[in-house]
């Protein structure tokens, strides 16, 4: 049987890939940069 993709606690998921933990670091900034850009629904988690 296939798992889901994105398994572990909520928390862990926000702090390592939350839109604030994206906004802390200059390449995070980029992948956010890079999704607005490209018009995602989602910026983050």
């Amino acid at each position: 049987m296939t798992q889901r993709t994105l398994g572990g606690t909520s928390r862990k998921r926000k702090r390592t890939s939350g839109f604030r933990a994206r906004m802390r670091s200059k390449t995070g900034q980029n992948v956010i940069k890079a999704r607005r850009k490209k018009g995602r629904y989602r910026l983050a988690v």
